[in-house]
């Protein structure tokens, strides 16, 4: 009896442990669009499930590859045109990484401070 008392116990944490990670909130998703992408004149950044992005920063168009850890999301190297536009603020083309709060995406650069923001689009 001793014997099979072991290998039951043993299946009942991992049971147990499984079922902890079942219950745990999945990391929010970052696919998807952000900002007003019917609006170019506007930041927008649409993620796609391949990893892949592309968007504009109000300006220019902006592309690249993405890879998510939990609710941050690394943007990689961002491929950008080189128009000038005159009184656009290009925030965006400085961002490193973006943090998924809910319905919002806030955007950091190279030193970790906040940049910007853009709001899950409907």
């Amino acid at each position: 009896m001793k014997r099979l008392t072991r290998p039951l116990l043993i299946a009942a944490v991992a049971a147990a442990a499984l079922g902890l990670a079942a219950c745990a909130s999945p990391a929010p998703s970052v696919v998807g669009d952000w900002g007003d992408s019917g609006d170019q004149r506007e930041p927008s950044l649409t993620f796609e499930k391949d990893g892949k992005y592309h968007g504009t920063d109000g300006c220019n168009r902006v592309s690249g590859s993405w890879q998510a850890d939990g609710n941050i999301v690394d943007l990689g190297v961002m491929i950008s045109t080189l128009m000038a536009c005159e009184g656009v603020d290009t925030w965006l083309t400085n961002a490193k990484t973006a943090e998924v709060k809910g319905d919002t995406l806030v955007f950091v650069d190279e030193n970790e401070n906040e940049i910007g923001t853009l709001e899950r689009e409907d």
